[in-house]
């Protein structure tokens, strides 16, 4: 069990860490060396997030056993290439951008494919062997992958360039790949007993059909998607802008990973408290917030704001896969792949608009507003599935009096 959740932990700190976000920290060199503009770059970003859903929607099909595990290995392997891949010598941003666009695009597939398949594979482990207390660990790995790779970029950036920037993490990547490549793999099947308790699970859930509180946590987690991603693409180049945070560009996105670390315990503690649904709606009313703060100008204030977003975004991603797997009776793979579907569809649209809007304005603000305003209407999505659900559990009792009594009499 130790070796299937450590696997899990290199496997999203590549996926996400690397694959996806080390695209923030290096975006500014990039940018400096070749000419690309901020709605290039939000172009990129945007594909990378369509391959993201593209792989969200085909991995949810991926059937159990042999055939989960080999998917999830040439995910691995395709993203290690891809990440060293972006390092190679295209030219400028106008020569480079239509092979940058197909590697983005392709890293989003991937990285879908270690995300979706690998947390289901780890979560179906640890419920099997009766250790689903310890899956707020598992998302330890998006931050330990976001903090490594801003250090990186930190301490080697200015020696290497940001071609060589790719091109090292990589190669370092295709290491630390074997580990989750050979530990990552699908349980062994149920007990018939065991199976037989999965089946009744399954056939309630299908009953039900798609509840209102799963369609609601559903949107919110679209909106979501479309909210962070705009601080998560940006945010380096946010603070770079301004000369009052210019300063702290780097160190911010690393703080950010240091706050993403132990987000998935954090909020866990939470929710155990408070229950699911409160815990994401304060995780949200606080990203809100935080993904306003750069505005300010301030240093202090923009590392404090790198720190809650890791500790949100991490959080919230985690808590709305465990209530996403309350509310459809446990079916990790399928519940992962759809609300990974909707967050990677609101992770498309929200790059596109803020890159064109900060080309026009010179100014990230407007992008941020509007960010913020999407987390907030997540937040009011959540509490009213809040509400519904709460109505549902207290009605549930007494329906099921009722439908007893006629058999009763």
């Amino acid at each position: 069990m130790v070796r299937v959740l450590v696997g899990g932990v290199i496997g999203l700190a590549i996926a996400m860490g690397v694959a996806r976000f080390a695209f923030t920290p290096i975006l500014p060199a990039m940018q400096a060396a070749t000419g690309l503009e901020a709605d290039g770059a939000g172009l990129l970003a945007s594909l990378n997030y369509l391959g993201y859903f593209v792989g969200a929607l085909g991995m949810g099909l991926v059937p159990h056993g042999a055939a989960r595990t080999a998917v999830f290995r040439l995910s691995l392997l395709l993203s290690v290439a891809i990440t060293a891949a972006m390092g190679l010598d295209l030219g400028d941003a106008g020569q480079a951008m239509p092979v940058w666009l197909v590697l983005r695009f392709l890293s989003g597939v991937s990285s879908a494919g270690i995300f979706i398949l690998g947390i289901a594979m780890v979560l179906d482990t640890l419920a099997r062997q009766g250790g689903e207390r310890f899956a707020g660990w598992l998302y330890t790995g998006v931050g330990l992958g976001i903090a490594s790779s801003g250090l990186f970029v930190a301490l080697f950036g200015g020696r290497l360039g940001w071609a060589g920037d790719w091109l090292a993490l990589g190669a370092i990547c295709a290491v630390l790949g074997l580990l989750p490549g050979l530990w990552v793999r699908d349980p062994a099947p149920q007990t018939q007993a065991a199976a037989a308790g999965t089946a009744g699970n399954a056939a309630a859930a299908r009953v039900g059909g798609l509840s209102a509180p799963l369609l609601l946590l559903t949107l919110a987690y679209f909106l979501e998607g479309g909210g962070y991603i705009v601080s998560a693409t940006f945010l380096v180049s946010i603070l770079k802008t301004d000369p009052g945070t210019a300063a702290v560009g780097e160190a911010a996105w690393m703080v950010a990973g240091l706050g993403a670390i132990g987000a998935g315990v954090f909020w866990a503690a939470v929710a155990r408290r408070t229950g699911s649904w409160w815990a994401l709606i304060l995780a949200h009313l606080t990203q809100a917030v935080t993904i306003l703060l750069p505005m300010t100008g301030s240093p202090t204030v923009a590392v404090i704001s790198a720190l809650l977003f890791g500790g949100t975004f991490v959080g919230i991603v985690s808590q709305a896969f465990a209530l996403g797997r309350q509310l459809s009776a446990g079916a990790s793979a399928k519940v992962v792949g759809a609300l990974t579907a909707a967050y990677g569809l609101g992770q498309i649209i929200g790059p596109l608009p803020a890159g064109l809007v900060v080309t026009h304005t010179g100014s990230f603000n407007a992008a941020l507003l509007g960010a913020a305003a999407a987390v907030l209407l997540g937040a009011l999505l959540l509490a009213a599935g809040m509400v519904i659900a709460g109505r549902r559990s207290s009605a549930g009792p007494t329906l099921a009096a009722s439908n007893a009594s006629p058999n009763a009499s």
